[in-house]
Formats: structure tokens, C-alpha cells, sequence
């Protein structure tokens, strides 16, 4: 089959790799399109360097064409979206509910063959059936979604907050959709692209603005979520936090980047600096929010290239152009 390969840090092509075949619990699903993401730019980056040489994407869906000999659940010809978390269900992490955390953390597309191929194989208990309404091809935003959601439980939104969001890429505007749905006052965001902007507004925030000083808020916002893993961006939001308030770091950093914290202002207004990382518990949740319209694919989705320009999406996606850009086996 044909598939995108990253065979070492900044190395990327299309090659011809064997087609997969499914474990006694497992599918293989004939990929009707994959996402791109920062994650994959850290793949490229070598910054999951034991993993390669990897056929990387960790957001796809498709049909199913193959079933493992124990698979009930699932059947040839249904579609399906696929959570690409693997844990060991054996450590501390994973016996306590923090699978997310595994010490043997693993995830189709980022240490395992994913989605940028023709077909890909999953366990078919991260598989979850597509209903008759939902487009296959769309599909693939549920997995960005479902980071979405558990950044919203680790938030704990209450009603009535004043949310700032750094970045209206696909994840900061999936934050706004979910801020306007847990009751929040107001939304608003911030982002030095001007045309993501333009997308922020069309879907409701409060105001946008290329920095926080253009917003009359001296007092701060209970919530401030980093989306985009800037270090620039990240620095100022934790200076953005009112009293009691909470930031969050949802954007993926460089290994190397840092921040400085005011210890005394932590301690004396009661601000919380939390993280999410990644899926947990949420996947399922994010499909049922999909299926009922809490996105819109045909904004949230600027481009859908094929397979053979893998290499330029993942140039397109580090340039800031567009939203979420999805390959088409």
C-alpha cells in the first residue's frame, strides 16, 4: 500500500510499505482521511526520534476491511473513528485512571504505523461506529475533539467564566466551540493571524485581538488557555489570569521551551497552572458531541489534500495557513 514515511528527523516522503493485517482484536480500516497536527511536526522534528522510521497520523477514520478472529464488536463495511491512544493498562497511571499518563504510553501514528496511508490497523476497542449522518472523511476531527473535551475536564469550567484562548488554529477554535457550550460570559481570542481571526469571529467569540492589551480587561480572565505552544504566547497568559483563575496548557510546546512563574502571585491569588495532555476518557464523548453538530467540518476544515502531498500538507500546516488540513488516501 502506499503510505507517507517519515524516515528520520526532517526526512519525509511516499513510499510503498506492506499492507497490515489484523491481530485477534484488531481491524484494519481503509482510511478515508487523516489530519495533521503539532504533533506531527514533532514527529518530523525527531522529537519521537526511537520511533523511526513511522507512517505517522493519529487522526483518521475509515471503513473497516479486515476483523482480527475474536472481533464481535465491529464488522467489514462499517465506518468508523479511531482513537489512537494505546496504554498498558498495567502501570500506576493506568491502574489509578490517568491512562493518558501510561509510563508505556504509546499511539497509532505517533510510536505505531497510523494514518497516513491507505489502510491502518487498530484495536477494535478504540474503534468507535460512525452513525448514517456523519461523513467519513469529517470524521477525523473527533480525535482533536476528544483533546478538546479532556481539556475541558481538566479545566472544570464553571458557569459564567471569562475565557482567553492564545491561537485560533483548529484547537483554539474547538476550545471556543466548547467555551460557548459550558455556559461561559464570554470568549475571547487572540491570535497575530489575522484570517484565523476572521474564522474566530464567525463563530462567535467576543473579541479577538492580535495581543491581550487591545482587551479592556485589567482584571484578568478566570480561564486562560494556551493553544498554541508559543513561548511568547504561554508568558503572557500566565500574566492574564485574574485572581482564582486557572490556566491551562493545552498547546504542545517545544521540548525546550520555558516559562517563569511569579511564586508569591500563585500563592497570594490563588491561581492554578494545570495541563492536558492528549485523550482520556473523552474519545466516545467528543464522537456523541461530533455526531450532535458541535463542529462544523466545512470551517474547521480548510483543505483536504491526497496522499502524494503529504510533504507539502505538513509544510502547508507549519506555515499557519489554513485549519485543519486532511490527507485523502
Amino acid at each position: 500500500m502506499k503510505a507517507a514515511l517519515v524516515e528520520a528527523p526532517g526526512k519525509v516522503s511516499l513510499t510503498t510499505v506492506e499492507d497490515p493485517a489484523p491481530g485477534s482484536r484488531e481491524v484494519v480500516v481503509d482510511v478515508a482521511a487523516c489530519g495533521l497536527c503539532g504533533t506531527d511536526l514533532h514527529i518530523l522534528q525527531g522529537e519521537f526520534a526511537p520511533s523511526l522510521p513511522l507512517v505517522p497520523g493519529h487522526e483518521f477514520a475509515g471503513e473497516v476491511v479486515g476483523v482480527g478472529g475474536a472481533v464481535t464488536e465491529v464488522a467489514v463495511g462499517d465506518r468508523v473513528a479511531v482513537d489512537p491512544s494505546l496504554y498498558c493498562h498495567e502501570c500506576r497511571y493506568c491502574r489509578t485512571g490517568h491512562n493518558n499518563l501510561c509510563d508505556r504510553w504509546a499511539a497509532i501514528g505517533v510510536t505505531t504505523a497510523g494514518g497516513a496511508a491507505e489502510y491502518a490497523v487498530a484495536p477494535v476497542a478504540n474503534c468507535v461506529r460512525l452513525p448514517e449522518h456523519v461523513r467519513t472523511q469529517d470524521a477525523a476531527l473527533i480525535e482533536p475533539l476528544s483533546c478538546a473535551v479532556r481539556g475541558y475536564d481538566v479545566l472544570r469550567s464553571r458557569l459564567g467564566a471569562h475565557v482567553l484562548i492564545y491561537g485560533s488554529g483548529t484547537m483554539g477554535l474547538m476550545m471556543l466551540e466548547l467555551a460557548k457550550r459550558t455556559g461561559a460570559a464570554r470568549v475571547d481570542v487572540l491570535d497575530l493571524n489575522p484570517d484565523r481571526l476572521d474564522t474566530a469571529r464567525r463563530l462567535g467569540s467576543s473579541a479577538t485581538a492580535a495581543h491581550a492589551d487591545e482587551l479592556d480587561r485589567p482584571q484578568g480572565w478566570d480561564l486562560v488557555i494556551d493553544a498554541t505552544g508559543n513561548a511568547a504566547a504561554i508568558q503572557d497568559g500566565l500574566g492574564r489570569v485574574a485572581k482564582a483563575g486557572t490556566f491551562l496548557q493545552f498547546g504542545v510546546a517545544d521540548y525546550a521551551t520555558t516559562a517563569t512563574i511569579d511564586p508569591y502571585r500563585i500563592y497570594n491569588q490563588e491561581i492554578t497552572i494545570t495541563g492536558s495532555m492528549a485523550v482520556l476518557h473523552s474519545y466516545e464523548r467528543a464522537a456523541e458531541l461530533f455526531a450532535g453538530g458541535v463542529l462544523d467540518p466545512e470551517v474547521f476544515i480548510s483543505d483536504r489534500l491526497a496522499l502524494d502531498e503529504y510533504p507539502a500538507a505538513l509544510d502547508r500546516f507549519a506555515s499557519g495557513r489554513g485549519r485543519k488540513i486532511l490527507v485523502v488516501p
